[in-house]
C-alpha cells in the first residue's frame, strides 16, 4: 500500500501496533439515525470509525455518507461498508473492500469486485482490502441469506484460523470476523484469540454484541476494533453508555 494515500488504514494499524483498541459504529443506510449521531457529535461522543453499508440496503448510500459527513467532520473516519457495488460513495473517507473468503459463492469473493473496480478507481477512494468471515451466530442472518453461503461452525475454530491465515499470505490487510446483525451468538473469545494469535493484521470484530461488557470480552480475547450496529439501532442510548464506559 502507499503510505501517502492510506491515511485511514495506517491509523488503523498504527492503533494495532500500539495495542489501542477501538470502537466502530455500523450504520444502515435504511436505519440512519440523524438525531442520534448529532447527539452524540454535540456531547463529543463521537466513535473513532463509523462504517456504512450493509448486506440489503436501498436507500442512496451517497447522501446518507454525505450528511454522515456533514455531522461528524474530521471528529472520526466514515468509512464504506459495501455489500455490493450499489453501496459506494465518493464521500467516504475509505473503502474496507470485504472479500467473503469464509463462503465460496464467487460473486461475493471477486465477481463483485470486479463490477465495482473501475468505479472505485475514478473515485480514488482509499481502498483496505478485507478478508470477511462470517462465524455462525446462532441465526440464519441477512448475510448468508444474500451471499447464498454459509457460515463458519462456532465449534470450529480450526476453520478460522486457517481461513483468516489464507487471507493473510494472500496479501489482504485486515480481517473481518463477523456473526452478523442481530446474531444470538457473538464470536466467541476462542475464535478471536486464536486468529489474533495466528495473524498479524488488525482484526475486526462484529455481531450481536449488546453492551459494554460484550465490548471488553472481545477487546480482551484480541480484537482490535469491535464494532455495533443493531444495537444502535434499537436503543440509541446504548451508544452514549458504551462511549462513556470504554471512553474510547
Amino acid at each position: 500500500m502507499n503510505n501517502e494515500t492510506n491515511r485511514i488504514y495506517n491509523d488503523i494499524l498504527a492503533r494495532h501496533e500500539q495495542n489501542q483498541k477501538t470502537f466502530a459504529w455500523l450504520i444502515d443506510p435504511d436505519r440512519y439515525q440523524r438525531d442520534t449521531l448529532t447527539r452524540l457529535r454535540d456531547q463529543n461522543l463521537i466513535p473513532h470509525i463509523i462504517l456504512v453499508g450493509g448486506s440489503f440496503v436501498s436507500t442512496n448510500t451517497v447522501f446518507v455518507v454525505r450528511d454522515i459527513k456533514s455531522i461528524v467532520a474530521d471528529n472520526s473516519h466514515v468509512v464504506l461498508f459495501p455489500g455490493d457495488i450499489s453501496q459506494l460513495s465518493p464521500n467516504a473517507d475509505a473503502l474496507l473492500l470485504l472479500s467473503l473468503v469464509s463462503g465460496r459463492n464467487p460473486e461475493f469473493l471477486i465477481g463483485q469486485h470486479v463490477k465495482a473496480a473501475p468505479h472505485i478507481q475514478r473515485m480514488n477512494i482509499e481502498t483496505i482490502p478485507t478478508a470477511y468471515i462470517l462465524i455462525d451466530g446462532g441465526t440464519h442472518t441477512s448475510v448468508e441469506y444474500i451471499s447464498a453461503t454459509s457460515p463458519i461452525p462456532a465449534n470450529k475454530p480450526e476453520l478460522a484460523v486457517a481461513t483468516a491465515l489464507a487471507a493473510q499470505q494472500l496479501g489482504m490487510s485486515a480481517i473481518y470476523l463477523e456473526a452478523g446483525s442481530g446474531a444470538i451468538n457473538p464470536v466467541s473469545n476462542e475464535i478471536i484469540s486464536q486468529v489474533r494469535n495466528a495473524t498479524r493484521l488488525p482484526l475486526f470484530v462484529g455481531g450481536g454484541l449488546q453492551n459494554a461488557d460484550e465490548l471488553d470480552r472481545v477487546f480482551q480475547a484480541g480484537a482490535d476494533i469491535a464494532v455495533v450496529g443493531t444495537l444502535i439501532e434499537r436503543h440509541p442510548q446504548a451508544i452514549t453508555d458504551i462511549m462513556k464506559r470504554l471512553t474510547i
